[in-house]
């Protein structure tokens, strides 16, 4: 399932926002196999983590990436979670980094890490803002801006697969099996 997001700058956003969340479609592969799409813009990007460093995600190249677009609101983000943090653990000697972005802004710091907490969130997480988000996960090739979107970067730095809509743990064991 997949719970579509779009930005929110205005109070009557936020309801739809909410409203958008609830509306949720079949998942849906959105890499193609003939070319997939650039990951520059991924590569190109700082964003901040939790206490507010920043972390220049070209600093990530050569690792084998599993990069998950996340946000509080999105039921089907949420119930990914215990996947994703499994995932950290079973392959970090293997050199696997989970890394969350947060679909939200940095003004909401504190909620999210009150949420991580409480959801176990115990891999990389940053914060990634609405707008930027956005365009970044469209530019990894989610025309349709909806989340969970998850996307898996090879140790060569090119996209293998991506993915919108929640995955199951044992679709997302196969990509990330894929990746070495």
């Amino acid at each position: 399932m997949t719970c579509l997001s779009r930005p929110s700058h205005r109070p009557w956003r936020r309801l739809l926002r909410l409203l958008a969340a609830a509306l949720c479609v079949l998942p849906l592969t959105t890499a193609s196999a003939a070319e997939p799409p650039s990951t520059a813009p991924f590569f190109a990007l700082t964003l901040a983590d939790a206490d507010n460093r920043p972390l220049p995600l070209a600093s990530l190249r050569g690792r084998p990436l599993l990069v998950n677009f996340w946000a509080r609101w999105c039921a089907p983000c949420r119930k990914e979670i215990p996947e994703l943090a499994e995932l950290q653990r079973r392959y970090a000697d293997r050199g696997l980094l989970v890394v969350g972005i947060a679909v939200e802004e940095a003004d909401k710091r504190a909620a999210l890490v009150d949420f991580a907490r409480a959801h176990e969130l115990d891999y990389r997480w940053l914060i990634g803002g609405t707008e930027r988000s956005i365009e970044l996960m469209r530019a990894l090739g989610n025309t349709k801006s909806g989340l969970p979107f998850t996307v898996f970067i090879g140790r060569d730095g090119q996209l293998q697969q991506a993915r919108l809509g929640a995955m199951s743990g044992a679709e997302m064991d196969a990509a990330v099996r894929s990746l070495f």
